[in-house]
């Protein structure tokens, strides 16, 4: 109502000025009065001049005086105008603090997960490791960490033959593992299972030229009755580690050690030391083969000879390369 009573208003105003206005100019020009030496027709339009003017100030100053909105737009328009566009900053530089909190927040939930996620799986571990200790106390372990469970020597022909030949080494481990972890149940399922990664790293390996021997090898203690088996293959090159007639290792003994019993600790030693230096070499293999009677008779003849300082030798029988089984012969220094 307001608006519409303003227009009104001026509509009144206007006209009522204008006829104010249009009358006094023709009594001006009719009088032929003059005002500043001015012809009377001249003063006529000038009282017309200044009556227009009168009606827009008239107007304009009661527009001013009925309505806040155009005081506030002819005289705070730019100031209203700087204080939107500062909060119109200040909300933008707020909005982009938010979001930065947000993003911060988010980062310390998921920061927070993951140390919740390692503290689940180390209690996990731990559970896992304190059943298997209690397995191995009773003696339910099967197949331990690490545990060989099948070795083969491969040579392809053929690089596409890397994956049938993969297949039947795992079907000969899974075989193995499941007599072991179930041995009174017929091997009709699949039980070992072995990351896929680690499958096609050992395939890009031995689809390359030369002589590989594979191990696949249990990744963790199993128990008697489980379900799965977790396994990891091994392969390395198959190089010749072992020389016909090398020494592998030597002890002495001295002319006090003489009795039963320090004769045979150092064999033992000596043992000890050729299987540690086989491995070292690179041998798969986990004993030593070799005439335990030869092993007797040493003994015996190491006791007789009581007043001497002896070097005791192993000798490799054969050349063996990396799957190979190792044969020895354990020998008095200056015995041939």
């Amino acid at each position: 109502m307001t608006g519409w009573f303003l227009i009104f208003t001026l509509l009144v105003l206007g006209g009522v000025l204008s006829t104010l206005g249009d009358r006094l100019g023709t009594r001006v020009g009719k009088a032929r009065l003059s005002i500043f030496n001015l012809r009377p027709r001249s003063t006529a339009v000038l009282i017309t001049v200044l009556t227009g003017s009168l009606i827009s100030a008239l107007s304009l100053g009661f527009m001013i005086l009925v309505s806040r909105q155009l005081r506030v737009g002819l005289f705070e328009l730019n100031d209203l105008e700087l204080k939107l566009k500062s909060s119109r900053e200040a909300l933008e530089i707020s909005r982009l603090n938010q979001i930065k909190k947000d993003a911060d927040m988010k980062q310390k939930e998921l920061e927070l997960a993951k140390v919740r996620k390692r503290i689940f799986a180390g209690e996990k571990e731990l559970k896992e490791l304190e059943y298997n200790l209690i397995a191995l106390r009773s003696g339910n372990v099967v197949i331990s960490s690490g545990q060989t469970l099948t070795t083969a020597t491969i040579r392809l022909k053929e690089p596409e033959q890397a994956k049938q030949v993969i297949n039947r080494l795992l079907q000969e481990a899974n075989r193995v593992a499941f007599r072991m972890v179930r041995p009174n149940e017929k091997p009709n399922r699949q039980i070992l299972l072995v990351p896929k990664n680690d499958i096609k790293r050992l395939e890009k390996v031995i689809r390359q030229k030369g002589t590989w021997v594979v191990t696949l090898r249990s990744a963790a203690n199993v128990l008697l009755g489980e379900n799965s088996v977790y396994g990891f293959p091994e392969v390395r090159k198959n190089i010749k580690v072992i020389k016909k007639d090398e020494v592998l290792a030597s002890i002495t003994t001295e002319g006090t050690e003489r009795n039963q019993q320090s004769v045979r600790n150092r064999l033992r030693l000596l043992l000890a030391s050729t299987l540690a230096e086989v491995k070292r070499r690179g041998s798969l293999s986990t004993r030593l083969n070799f005439d335990s009677n030869s092993l007797n008779e040493l003994g015996q003849l190491i006791m007789d000879r009581s007043d001497e300082v002896l070097k005791l030798e192993a000798v490799a029988l054969q050349s063996s390369q990396t799957a190979d089984p190792v044969y020895i012969r354990l020998q008095l220094a200056n015995t041939k």
